[in-house]
């Protein structure tokens, strides 16, 4: 329930955030310095800004170490769950760039799901060197992979998750819920990909995608509407 509900709301956070087919902009130093600042004051609007203009890390990290475009929409829904576990987790202080961590975090987060899902991925090791700091003295992975989001970990207990059920059934037709329900892993199943659920449908894969897309914006839609 944990996984499928923050993977079914990492996709639809991409919806409310990203229009069209661009990512926004990527923030100057001075910019990410400020919202960083912010964020760690409990400024969520900060962290908003923070992940929504790092989105394109995620499409960054899929397409450079996975190719095959039909694993693309799977592994950016999954990689961004990976970036709002680094923009939360993430301190200043250890000395290494945003950019730096959250791309080891995304890149952790599509190689838990290789693993999960008993498929090959490259291994990242957790004492590869991620920077220096200031003292000359190497950051590795494991110093700072506490990706590990307090708020995912409560996700059970947030409202705006508990009321994600309701919106499916209220705003999406009978098929649109059963294949969302397929992708995403609800109910307690496993999550499948699209080639997967095109296969059980007996339809093409970008059908599948087509309608994916469509019951996200119409979710997407509703938690707008309810903000």
């Amino acid at each position: 329930m944990l996984l499928a509900s923050s993977l079914l709301m990492s996709a639809i956070y991409l919806v409310l955030r990203v229009q069209g087919s661009s990512f926004p902009k990527p923030l100057t130093a001075k910019q990410e310095q400020e919202y960083v600042e912010n964020m760690l004051k409990g400024d969520n609007q900060a962290k908003s800004k923070l992940i929504e203009h790092n989105l394109r890390l995620v499409a960054h990290v899929v397409k450079k170490y996975y190719s095959d475009p039909a694993d693309q929409d799977d592994l950016i829904s999954i990689g961004t769950i990976g970036l709002m576990k680094a923009v939360n987790s993430y301190r200043p202080e250890k000395g290494v760039k945003l950019a730096t961590y959250a791309a080891r975090c995304i890149e952790n987060e599509i190689l838990m799901h290789f693993r999960a899902n008993r498929k090959s991925a490259n291994e990242i090791s957790l004492s590869e060197t991620l920077d220096h700091d200031g003292d000359g003295n190497s950051l590795e992975l494991m110093d700072m992979i506490s990706c590990e989001d307090e708020n995912l970990k409560k996700i059970d207990n947030n409202d705006e998750y508990n009321e994600l059920y309701k919106y499916i059934k209220a705003n999406l037709q009978p098929r649109e819920q059963q294949i969302i329900a397929l992708r995403y892993g609800l109910y307690g199943k496993e999550p499948l990909t699209q080639r997967e659920i095109a296969s059980i449908y007996k339809i093409s894969r970008s059908y599948i995608s087509r309608i994916e897309k469509k019951a996200l914006q119409k979710l997407a839609n509703a938690f707008n509407l309810e903000k």
